[in-house]
């Protein structure tokens, strides 16, 4: 992963109404979540709503589907391993299996 697009996930991720569309969609599963049903969990504008999902939609956290009338969004779990993994990339303990304890007085 390149980092300029690490960076911009991660930038997605840093506001707080995007990172709880991201993880209500991870809950949701496969399956994925209506837009109409994303809305009455959060409790957010439609139009609030929208400006969020697309930027996750941009830097690729999400995907979403047209079933008839329905936008199922869903979260792009490839993408997430790949961010993830390309943070640990740099661990020291990338030779080992980390444990928390490894973690321990690390900067969070």
């Amino acid at each position: 992963m390149k980092i300029d697009d690490a960076a911009a996930r991660l930038e997605a991720l840093g506001n707080p109404t995007r990172l709880q569309i991201y993880r209500a969609l991870m809950r949701a599963g496969e399956a994925g979540m209506p837009v109409g049903k994303l809305q009455a969990k959060l409790d957010i504008a439609a139009s609030t709503l929208s400006h969020h999902v697309k930027s996750l939609l941009t830097v690729g956290l999400i995907v979403q589907e047209r079933q008839s009338t329905t936008l199922i969004c869903r979260a792009n779990y490839d993408v997430m391993q790949g961010l993830v993994d390309f943070l640990v990339a740099e661990c020291s303990c990338t030779q080992a299996v980390c444990t928390p304890s490894q973690n321990k007085g690390r900067a969070a």
